[in-house]
């Protein structure tokens, strides 16, 4: 499990570097003046060129990469250029939201999911087919208008939890509870329903085999063949769906931030590509990829403690 761990992280330093100089190379190719955003439209171009020269831009681009990089493996990912606060600072700061919001997220898709399409597989008949049913509403539904939709009814008329906003939890426990119920929901709906349509398909075909028969047949009761034997030999194609709906829950939190008015990294990456502040961007960036990393490195362990085979592979 060790050598598993190792060799999966020596793969994952190279992805770092690849994807921050992809980011920082096609944010500064965009369109756009920062430092006209800076100094504001009544700047002449003497003091635009004088500001692109201070912030390295006159520079090319795999120049200012290197610098960015040198002074990131430091622990500075600089200053932005909107509001001249440290960027470790603005990032932090919108990081506790987005990990409330995936990690409520991946559990509800996960408890429910699973539970959804275990139960589909053993009922089957009425049961699997509203599973099918419940999966394609799940992918059709755009997760804004269903954001929309639960606060419209949820919070605006019916008043039973906030419409907008996030509670820290330092400051309310139950508050911070109350104010991720509706986009959790919202953002997990469409993974459940494909967690709990890959669950089904693997249960029925690992409740057909033949040692089932045989523990059925030698008098172990049907909860524990399902608990203890087919749910995990199951488990290896449902941990690879839930970790791909875990890393695309990254990305969703993005539009549900703005939905709700949540000030997490989706909302910041979104403010901060507006006003070309690259290095927010970019320090974002590479939070993503942390994230990404670090879910592709769980599966990877996960499937090592479901499947033996898979620590050598």
């Amino acid at each position: 499990m060790r050598q598993l761990f190792a060799r999966r992280l020596l793969l994952a330093i190279p992805l770092l570097f690849i994807v921050s100089f992809l980011s920082f190379a096609l944010v500064a190719i965009a369109p756009g003046d920062p430092a006209a955003d800076i100094l504001g439209l009544s700047a002449t171009k003497a003091q635009d060129a004088a500001l692109d020269r201070q912030l390295g831009f006159d520079q090319p681009v795999p120049v200012q990469y290197w610098h960015w990089l040198l002074r990131a493996l430091r622990g500075n990912l600089g200053t932005s250029y909107t509001s001249s606060e440290p960027v470790v600072s603005i990032v932090n700061s919108g990081l506790g939201v987005t990990l409330s919001l995936v990690i409520g997220a991946t559990l509800l898709t996960g408890v429910l999911g699973i539970g959804l399409g275990t139960l589909s597989a053993i009922r089957g008949g009425v049961a699997g087919r509203l599973t099918d049913a419940f999966a394609m509403l799940g992918f059709a539904i755009p997760a804004f208008w269903l954001g929309m939709v639960l606060q419209d009814a949820f919070g605006v008329h019916a008043h039973l939890v906030p419409a907008t906003g996030y509670v820290p939890f330092g400051q309310s426990p139950s508050g911070w509870l109350r104010s991720l119920i509706l986009p959790v929901i919202t953002l997990a709906i469409s993974g459940m329903t494909g967690v709990a349509k890959q669950t089904r398909d693997s249960m029925r075909d690992t409740l057909h085999r033949d040692y089932i028969d045989a523990l059925r047949a030698d008098g172990v009761p049907e909860w524990r063949i399902v608990t203890r034997h087919a749910l995990r030999n199951a488990a290896i194609p449902v941990v690879t769906v839930l970790g791909t709906i875990l890393i695309g829950l990254l990305g969703g939190a993005v539009l549900v931030e703005t939905v709700f008015s949540m000030q997490g990294l989706g909302y910041l990456v979104v403010t901060a590509t507006g006003g070309h502040d690259l290095p927010v961007i970019e320090a974002i960036t590479v939070y993503f990829t942390i994230g990404v990393v670090v879910v592709n490195l769980l599966v990877d362990l996960t499937y090592g403690w479901l499947d033996p085979r898979a620590r050598v592979s």
